[in-house]
């Protein structure tokens, strides 16, 4: 997972410059499960599963365009207050969003940056979630097809990143075991 912007903005309100020493990702990610630990161990798993069924939803709706789950909902820290971040490998970078005026579905279209460090396109919905009864944030990360080959590398921990439609049904699956 990547925390660089969180890092910044926290480095910024706190009045650093943030080019200073500032924790690692992973050290981040374990403050984060040691929080979720303390003060959300009773509603953060239901939580996460609703957001990964949500998820799976949008993975399916948009299956021609090889989507991955990356992201807090992916490594299992995200709470009702997560967005679900979503990868999209495309073989033409404007079909994810003739795809979503053809399902009459509204976005605001945006450039961020990508898991490259480049920018890409980002396309945001708000999708309501029965579970949690309410309106969660749905980008979608517009990538060229080619670039799904770099996006399973492993992390520091030896963990993959984002997952597919597949990865995502046997989290779901293991849980409710």
């Amino acid at each position: 997972m990547e925390y660089g912007a969180a890092k910044r903005r926290a480095a910024k309100e706190l009045g650093l410059s943030g080019h200073g020493a500032l924790p690692s990702n992973e050290v981040l990610e374990d403050e984060v499960r040691d929080y979720i630990a303390v003060f959300c161990a009773d509603t953060q798993p239901q939580e996460l599963q609703a957001l990964r069924r949500l998820a799976l939803v949008w993975m399916e709706r948009l299956a021609a365009f090889r989507p991955h789950l990356g992201g807090a909902v992916w490594h299992g820290t995200a709470t009702r207050s997560s967005d679900i971040y979503l990868q999209l490998f495309c073989d033409d970078s404007k079909s994810a969003e003739i795809a979503l005026i053809d399902q009459g579905v509204r976005y605001l279209s945006r450039t961020v940056t990508g898991m490259s460090g480049h920018p890409v396109e980002a396309l945001s919905v708000n999708a309501f979630c029965a579970d949690l009864n309410e309106d969660i944030g749905v980008h979608l990360m517009i990538y060229d097809f080619d670039d799904v080959r770099g996006a399973l590398k492993s992390d520091a921990k030896g963990r993959t990143p984002r997952g597919d439609a597949k990865a995502l049904l046997r989290l779901l699956q293991q849980v409710s075991a």
